[in-house]
C-alpha cells in the first residue's frame, strides 16, 4: 500500500535548534524515541550527515526491533528527510520532517511519513510517532 501516509503535527515548547537537534543526537534520541510507553530505551547510533545512516533497536519485550535509514537532507534547523527501513516498512518508505519556529521557544514540528505495508502498520505509525513526539516535547520542555 504504498500511498499510505501518516501526518502528525505537535508544537513542542523549545527552540527550533534544539527540536532540530535531538533528532540527529544519538543521546537525545534515545531518550524520546519511544513509539510505545514503557518501552525500554533502544539503542541508537547516529551519522548525522547527507548520506549519513543511523540505527535504532528499539526493544519490544525481548524482542529487537531494528529500524534504519539514511538521512537524504539536513538542512538545520528547519528540514530533515531520511529513510525509514524496519520489520513493518516497505521500499521507498521516507520519513520528512518541517520545523517551523512560532515564538521564542515554541517549535511547530510537522511529521510525513510516506509508504507502510498495510493499513495497520500506518495506524501503528500514526500512534507511535505521535507518542514520539509528545515525548519529545515532555524532554525538551524540562530542559529549560
Amino acid at each position: 500500500m504504498t500511498d499510505l501516509t501518516v501526518n502528525v503535527t505537535k508544537t513542542i515548547d523549545a527552540p527550533i535548534k534544539d527540536v532540530f537537534d535531538a533528532w540527529l543526537d544519538a543521546d537525545m534520541l534515545a531518550k524520546f524515541i519511544l513509539p510505545s510507553p514503557g518501552m525500554e530505551q533502544p539503542r541508537v547510533e547516529t551519522d548525522a550527515r547527507e548520506g549519513g545512516t543511523f540505527t535504532i533497536i528499539m526493544k519490544s519485550g525481548d524482542k529487537e526491533l531494528p529500524h534504519t535509514g539514511k538521512y537524504l537532507a539536513v538542512s538545520r534547523p528547519s528540514r530533515l528527510v531520511f529513510t525509514w527501513e524496519s520489520p513493518f516498512s516497505t521500499d521507498g518508505s521516507t520519513v520528512t520532517l518541517n520545523f517551523k519556529s512560532v515564538g521564542a521557544n515554541r517549535t511547530l514540528v510537522e511529521l510525513n511519513h510516506v509508504r507502510f505495508i498495510d493499513e495497520k502498520a500506518r495506524d501503528n505509525h500514526e500512534n507511535g510517532w505521535g507518542n514520539i513526539l509528545h515525548k519529545l516535547d515532555e524532554l525538551l520542555a524540562h530542559h529549560h
